[in-house]
């Protein structure tokens, strides 16, 4: 088993010009729970999971990924993060000390190649959570963040020399080469994944689901609100999870999924998967077909907070 100091994802933190509609949102329809805010600001955790929240909204003038948080599991493994990436000329944005948002804890932030803010963090507080009832379409938790990259390759490489992200499966298309490098740093088949992209944007969130039941209620409950699917229901076959992609209310597109893959990480060994094969998208072959036009979907707008910290 391989020794990292990013243990799992935490939490993505949005930037909204119409805040107000996405609190809404994602703390209606959507199924997350608000646990803290102040004028401005909201935290939504999922009701499984122990995290103090999963995303954060923040009111802002323009649309914008504030940050992607990770945790570690001792204070003493962020300060050997911290000291690492100083060392290898990485900017920190803000040193290892102690935290102001819900939970507290003891974190640092950087920026990554693209220029996204990055945290990892440790002793946050566990949340009181609980388990999800027998159809209860709720999300348990955040299941992964998918990025978008120019050059997936070396936002790629640069994971894996800074914060041990390994490679599980990357999907290829016979026209545009590598389209998506699946990362994990544990056994989960991915927690993140680099998707390939005109400029720096967020791709994708996704939320875990309690069951095939839930996630197919939870599809429903979605549709009949009228919220735009643009993919699904369906499973992939890299990560062998189920899908629904909708478009929130800033047009940043989210997911239900369920049963991500979990990996025996000492025999694992990466796929190229050939996207233009309708298996590899979608086993079931229940959503409709793969296009420019859904691709194009999750190209999302430039993301203007690269190489910008947002506020804490």
């Amino acid at each position: 088993m391989p020794e990292r100091l990013i243990t799992h994802l935490r939490h993505v933190d949005l930037a909204v010009p119409d805040y107000d509609r996405q609190r809404e949102f994602y703390s209606g329809v959507w199924g997350l729970t608000e646990v803290a805010g102040d004028t401005g600001i909201s935290f939504l955790a999922a009701e499984g999971s122990p995290e103090q929240y999963v995303v954060r909204l923040r009111k802002a003038d323009d649309k914008r990924l504030d940050l992607v948080s990770f945790g570690a599991a001792s204070p003493a493994d962020v300060d050997a993060l911290a000291e690492r990436l100083g060392a290898a000329g990485v900017t920190i944005v803000a040193q290892p000390g102690k935290l102001a948002t819900p939970g507290g804890g003891y974190g640092f932030r950087f920026f990554d190649i693209d220029g996204r803010t990055v945290e990892v963090s440790a002793d946050v507080a566990v949340r009181e959570h609980r388990k999800l009832e027998e159809r209860e379409a709720v999300p348990v938790r955040l299941s992964h963040v998918v990025l978008n990259a120019p050059d997936l390759d070396a936002t790629r490489a640069w994971y894996e020399t800074h914060l041990d992200f390994a490679l599980s499966d990357t999907l290829t298309s016979p026209h545009m080469g590598k389209v998506m490098h699946f990362m994990r740093c544990n056994p989960q088949h991915h927690s993140m994944a680099i998707a390939k992209g005109p400029h720096t944007s967020l791709h994708h969130v996704s939320f875990e689901m309690r069951g095939l039941d839930e996630y197919m209620f939870g599809t429903g409950r979605l549709l009949r609100a009228g919220v735009r699917m643009i993919w699904g229901p369906g499973r992939h076959k890299a990560g062998d999870n189920t899908f629904s992609y909708f478009l929130d209310p800033h047009g940043n597109t989210i997911e239900y999924t369920t049963e991500l893959e979990t990996l025996d990480e000492d025999a694992w060994h990466p796929h190229l998967y050939d996207f233009s094969d309708p298996d590899v998208t979608d086993q079931w072959g229940t959503a409709n077909p793969m296009n420019e036009l859904i691709a194009k979907e999750s190209f999302n707008d430039p993301d203007r907070g690269v190489f910008v910290a947002p506020p804490v």
